[in-house]
């Protein structure tokens, strides 16, 4: 017992590590590249981006399972570790390649992609199932404490200390590796079993995704949050770039702010409402039409940010993210309800494990956007941004039957 209690501290501490110091730095990337190289090149670059963070997230759970998952993240987060160092060294005050620079954040999305099921896998595997409830609602708020720290302070010394920041990005990644290698035990054995050709291997991952590519409701649902969902992503991506190169400075309180600013400020105002409001969502809305609600929530979610992609006025920008964040922590819990009816009990972490994926998809959307914008006026990718969130709402609603003909469900955070 000892043996999992240690485990689970450990991995509460890396999480909040590497997640505050990476949402200082990943979260402006996007406009970092995109002030160095061809816009339309970059959105190329982060279109391929996303399409290997997706094949290795469905490479790295087959061989965490089949492997063993220690082994798998130690190896990813070296790797990684590494990948830093180098960017920081080609980002130091002397020296500035922007090309290695966007070369790392590829090994860093393959490596991220890689670790992410066994991460999930680990984390469940040292822990009994009375912990693991108490262990997701702390790594959630962990995550969006994080979240709110390191965007804020990114937002302001992003600009003028990425070098500093990237160095203490490599001192973190080292930290945790250290953590990983010598501190974390890993309960789970892997198969004995393990020889055979590339092909088979192939061949075996492959099945075991079958089925869960074949259940059509599922994943239609996986693809029609990941549409709304996208919504909030082109913050870090198509918003925080046009803001970065169009927003005139500008009086906010105590502050003179300009657009690398008030992405983080949004971030970060995100973040803390959603993290202060969800504690009140589930028990409000019970007894509630949920469906309604649900409707309401997902144009209010679309239409709040659809302003937000468009306008650079700073205070219309802050009320529409308190306007977004109201209708995302009553939109959130009403989906994880619906998805709890989906995956059969047998196939749950393989069910887990593509939902997963909706996060790569929504990234896939926003570099298309982001392809886009380079070459039609802001009115018209504001327009292709409100569409796709909207279209999102017409899928779920097409498939909103299917969901009596499941299991009822109550709210669950196993999403």
């Amino acid at each position: 017992m000892s043996i999992i209690h240690n485990n689970i501290k450990i991995r509460l501490i890396e999480i909040f590590l590497s997640s505050t110091i990476g949402n200082m730095i990943f979260p402006f990337m996007s406009i970092y590249i995109s002030g160095h190289l061809n816009p339309k090149l970059v959105s190329v670059l982060l279109i391929t981006n996303v399409i290997l963070g997706i094949a290795a997230s469905l490479l790295g759970g087959y061989i965490g399972d089949r492997f063993g998952r220690k082994r798998l993240i130690a190896a990813a987060e070296g790797v990684r570790c590494i990948a830093f160092a180098v960017m920081a060294v080609w980002n130091s005050p002397d020296l500035t390649i922007p090309e290695v620079t966007l070369g790392m954040l590829v090994i860093h999305a393959v490596c991220s992609g890689m670790v992410g099921p066994a991460n999930q896998a680990m984390l469940i595997d040292v822990s009994t199932p009375e912990q693991r409830k108490g262990i997701y609602s702390m790594v959630y708020w962990i995550n969006n404490l994080s979240i709110a720290i390191g965007s804020l302070i990114g937002a302001f010394m992003f600009r003028e200390y990425l070098f500093e920041l990237l160095l203490a990005l490599v001192i973190t990644s080292f930290i945790i590796w250290l953590l990983i290698v010598v501190l974390i035990q890993d309960p789970y054995k892997p198969p004995v079993e393990q020889q055979g050709t590339a092909g088979r291997h192939l061949r075996l991952m492959l099945s075991s995704y079958k089925d869960v590519f074949a259940d059509r409701t599922f994943i239609l649902f996986v693809v029609s949050t990941a549409l709304v969902l996208s919504m909030e992503f082109h913050l870090s991506h198509y918003i925080g770039m046009r803001l970065a190169g169009e927003m005139p400075e500008q009086r906010l309180l105590w502050w003179n702010i300009r657009g690398i600013e008030m992405t983080g400020i949004l971030r970060t105002e995100n973040t803390i409402l959603v993290v202060t409001l969800a504690l009140f969502a589930a028990q409000t809305l019970r007894r509630r039409n949920e469906r309604t609600i649900l409707w309401l929530s997902w144009i209010v979610f679309v239409g709040s940010y659809a302003v937000i992609s468009y306008t650079t006025q700073a205070w219309l920008l802050v009320l529409m993210m308190v306007v977004a964040s109201l209708a995302e922590v009553v939109r959130v819990p009403i989906e994880q309800s619906y998805f709890a009816s989906l995956p059969p009990e047998h196939a749950r972490s393989s069910y887990l494990a593509v939902s997963s994926l909706k996060h790569n998809l929504t990234l896939l959307i926003c570099s298309v956007t982001v392809f886009i914008s380079t070459y039609v006026p802001d009115f018209v990718t504001t327009l292709l941004i409100t569409l796709t969130g909207t279209a999102g709402i017409v899928m779920f609603m097409r498939i909103m039957p299917a969901f009596d003909q499941r299991p009822a469900a109550g709210y669950t955070s196993s999403q």
